[in-house]
């Protein structure tokens, strides 16, 4: 695990850069909620994060996930299986989960954008790490109602659905951070874009709703962001909401 690839938002929270996606670790005491997993092949630096932070996978409490694609999901089933983790996501989430339906981007869809720059890479590491594999998690599970949850760093889920109908973003409060996932980034390796942006239109199940719930994110109290793509962004972030919606417009 490279050492930059750790980053510390706030106590108890740290920033995790995998091989094109981020996962986020809350730890409070020896107990951790881990937010997204990374793509498959990200297994060996997400057991290799929770131990350079002082955690065995033992530690987790639970794996939030913002959304079910192949590259948040990656080890959430494996965690569950080997270790008995709750895998929680927001309800209209769970059948993505379980691979009732897949709303990805395809292989067709890449192909019809590989004349764009970084797109051909991407989509060839994405490969590599795992991006087809069957990664469905077999018993996942809708978290409560509104509200903080009852884990280390009380992360308080909100619905932000667009990129894919069941996406949440996690709010700490106390903090000032926001864990943003996909509905807001601020770097991915298919778009010249650098600061808070949304991905590009090919990776949205339904881009005027992804569009639409960046009013959810400016509504938060945060000035720190943590997304699934791209470094950590510090400054208010209603304003990189904001900034987001005017590239996409």
């Amino acid at each position: 695990m490279r050492e930059e690839a750790i980053v510390e938002a706030a106590a108890g929270v740290h920033l995790v850069h995998g091989s094109d996606t981020n996962w986020v670790v809350l730890s409070e005491g020896e107990s951790v909620t881990l937010i997204d997993t990374g793509y498959p092949g990200d297994r060996e630096d997400l057991l290799a994060s929770l131990a350079a932070l002082g955690h065995r996978p033992e530690d987790v409490t639970a794996v939030l996930v913002t959304h079910a694609h192949t590259d948040h999901l990656g080890s959430a089933e494996f965690l569950s299986r080997t270790f008995g983790t709750p895998v929680l996501l927001h309800e209209a989430e769970v059948p993505h989960a379980r691979r009732e339906f897949l709303h990805q981007v395809s292989i067709g869809q890449v192909m019809r954008q590989a004349w764009r720059p970084g797109v051909l890479p991407w989509a060839v590491r994405a490969l590599r790490s795992g991006g087809k594999t069957d990664v469905r998690v077999t018993k996942p599970e809708a978290f409560a109602g509104p509200g903080p949850l009852d884990l280390p760093g009380r992360p308080v889920p909100v619905h932000t659905p667009g990129h894919t109908g069941g996406h949440c973003v996690y709010h700490l409060p106390d903090a000032g951070v926001l864990i943003s996932g996909d509905a807001l980034v601020s770097g991915h390796p298919t778009s010249r874009t650098r600061g808070p942006h949304l991905l590009p239109e090919m990776f949205d199940a339904e881009r005027a709703a992804a569009l639409d719930s960046l009013r959810h994110i400016e509504g938060l109290d945060a000035d720190v962001l943590l997304p699934g793509h791209g470094p950590l962004h510090r400054g208010p972030v209603r304003e990189a909401a904001g900034r987001a919606r005017e590239l996409a417009a």
